[in-house]
């Protein structure tokens, strides 16, 4: 693929777009986007809130701790936080500066501040409205489609902003659709590391981070601690507890930024931290690391762009796959073993549900690389999953897009009942 063709730019546009940093689980973060929005340009402190949003949103805010809020948890703390505290022109490091003045800020608000929360069918997946009210005056928010997509700006009956909302629509972005696994290969071989370093850079360095906090201190369920204690520090092992650790501080509070991918930090960890150790264990060029994290990150962009931003399959189930492409590169992995692992993969761990964002995401993190890992080693000795086996087809693209069909239309159903068992509605 040459440097100057439309592809390769699109390929580069599309990481540009993706790997952004986030403090804290995206969800509550962008509920607490919006909010900020909201309080900045109604101009002052509401006296009623009302958050509206759609059952994947409510699933994701339930049970997480917001960063930044002296580990407060749920819908109700992400929306003061960004009211009392949010800088809107962060987008998802809207809460990174808090201070501690405003942290008590934030408890009094809740405590004073009726706060209600409505779940709304839309019928988008994922959708956010915020209403601010002082006396007469409102102002509200809508984000929709994806974490920073400002849809709606609308102050005391007039409009601010206004943009058309298409059911899982991304306009703006740099269109998905161009991905495949082939196109994603050629674009990684003739890469000029340059264009990307800065990115990867980025990337390595705040999700190594926070998967070494994760590690050195007591967060969620410890799961990447369990993990060392228990099966020791071969490179597997290590790759495993460290994306895990990395989840579990991000899930419980860490004030540490992330850089996502595909709108979830999760995501973001677990198809960069795995293949950054072991490129570490084996001692590769950086160049070699940059291509591998690009293969990874771009594996799990594709796969995650037919499934949506939200839904009932587990994202950790393709970055896990991703991440496992990656790893066979750095292990001199060829096109045929990228794609026979990332198949392998599928067919191991396709099916995990999401039930929200919360500590048990870094034990299914552990599953998902582990299956990354087990597909490449399986291939590497001669063993695959064949077509026709379950729902693997002959090919990757196949394969992706019945993945793509499970994730999005078999499993719609899933969610709403997971929304239901969460709400007890």
């Amino acid at each position: 693929m040459k440097r100057t063709s439309e592809k390769y730019q699109a390929y580069v546009q599309i990481l540009k777009e993706e790997l952004i940093p986030a403090m804290g689980c995206t969800e509550p973060i962008a509920l607490a986007y919006a909010a900020a929005k909201a309080r900045e340009v109604m101009g002052q402190m509401p006296d009623s809130v009302l958050v509206e949003a759609s059952g994947s949103i409510i699933k994701n805010v339930k049970s997480v701790i917001v960063p930044n809020t002296g580990h407060l948890k749920g819908i109700e703390a992400a929306a003061a936080a960004g009211i009392v505290a949010g800088r809107p022109d962060k987008e998802l490091e809207v809460i990174a500066d808090v201070n501690q003045k405003q942290k008590a800020a934030m408890k009094d608000f809740l405590e004073h501040t009726s706060i209600k929360v409505v779940h709304m069918e839309s019928g988008l997946t994922f959708d956010i409205i915020i209403t601010l009210q002082r006396g007469e005056e409102y102002v509200k928010v809508r984000i929709a489609n994806y974490h920073t997509n400002v849809v709606l700006i609308e102050k005391n009956g007039k409009e601010l902003l206004k943009k058309p909302v298409v059911e899982e629509s991304e306009e703006g972005l740099t269109d998905r659709g161009i991905l495949n696994v082939a196109d994603i290969w050629d674009f990684t071989q003739s890469l000029v590391v340059e264009d990307v370093m800065k990115i990867l850079d980025r990337q390595i360095t705040y999700n190594m981070k926070i998967a070494k906090e994760g590690i050195e201190k007591d967060y969620g369920a410890n799961i990447g601690t369990v993990l060392l204690k228990s099966f020791g520090n071969s490179v597997a092992n290590k790759a495993k507890a460290m994306a895990a650790a990395g989840s579990d501080a991000r899930m419980n509070g860490c004030e540490l930024p992330v850089i996502i991918n595909s709108g979830s930090g999760n995501q973001g960890i677990t198809s960069s931290v795995p293949v950054i150790v072991y490129a570490r264990e084996y001692g590769v060029p950086k160049e070699k690391l940059y291509k591998a994290l690009v293969l990874s990150n771009l594996i799990t962009i594709h796969q995650k762009t037919g499934i949506g931003r939200l839904s009932a399959y587990c994202g950790a189930v393709s970055a896990g796959a991703g991440a496992g492409a990656g790893i066979a590169f750095i292990c001199g992995g060829g096109y045929k073993d990228i794609t026979h692992t990332v198949v392998n993969a599928l067919a191991i761990v396709s099916g995990i549900v999401c039930d929200g964002a919360k500590a048990s995401c870094a034990a299914k993190i552990a599953a998902a690389v582990d299956a990354g890992i087990l597909g490449y080693e399986m291939y590497k000795n001669g063993q695959e999953f064949m077509g026709g086996d379950g729902i693997i087809m002959k090919g990757i693209e196949v394969t992706i897009q019945n993945i793509s069909r499970l994730g999005k239309e078999g499993m719609r159903e899933t969610n709403e009942e997971i929304i239901r068992m969460m709400t007890k509605e």
